[in-house]
């Protein structure tokens, strides 16, 4: 089944598991990505991946190249924008990874993150979720691998992923409704 990835223009197949980590990685396999080609793959306009820059919500790019960890963070906030302020946003983040223009602090890598909201996605896509509840056990699930810095920071990227995957399930529903809304124009 093909789906866009949670905040991109890309279609990948949702039922292939590893299939976001797949496609990431043969992105960066000559290195990183120009601002042109991170706005394609994102749909955003390269003013506002700037902007994000400028005001701190992701390191600057080396040698004008952004790197996978800059544009899993990119992905997050994108698709996160249409339910939550950006400020909350980078509350949300600092959350689990400190300051958001340094990588120093994070208790978890952006890229890994990203991937953890993508296999949940996928997994939601393919189950009916039928509560917070059910929500909480697959981030447990998910984060099985997951080698937290120091105790307490399994809960915190848990809590997270929980925040991030409730909004973006939001977000697609607001989307629904605004087609279906829509067509009772038509």
């Amino acid at each position: 089944m093909l789906k866009k990835l949670p905040g991109s223009t890309a279609e990948v197949d949702i039922s292939r598991p590893g299939a976001a980590d797949t496609l990431l990685t043969s992105m960066f396999l000559t290195g990183g990505l120009m601002l042109s080609q991170v706005a394609q793959f994102t749909g955003l306009e390269p003013y506002t991946i700037q902007n994000w820059v400028k005001r701190g919500f992701l390191s600057s790019p080396k040698n004008k190249k952004y790197s996978r960890r800059q544009l899993s963070r990119i992905l997050i906030i994108n698709m996160l924008r249409d339910a939550l302020p950006l400020d909350a946003i980078c509350r949300l983040l600092s959350y689990i990874n400190g300051q958001l223009d340094q990588e120093s602090d994070d208790i978890i890598d952006d890229s890994q993150f990203y991937l953890y909201v993508a296999e949940l996605t996928a997994s939601l896509e393919s189950q009916h979720m039928s509560g917070s509840d059910q929500l909480k056990g697959l981030c447990q699930q998910v984060l099985a691998d997951y080698q937290e810095p120091y105790p307490g920071a399994r809960a915190r990227v848990a809590l997270v992923l929980r925040v991030t995957v409730t909004a973006y399930i939001a977000s697609s529903f607001k989307q629904q409704a605004q087609l279906l809304l829509g067509q009772l124009e038509n």
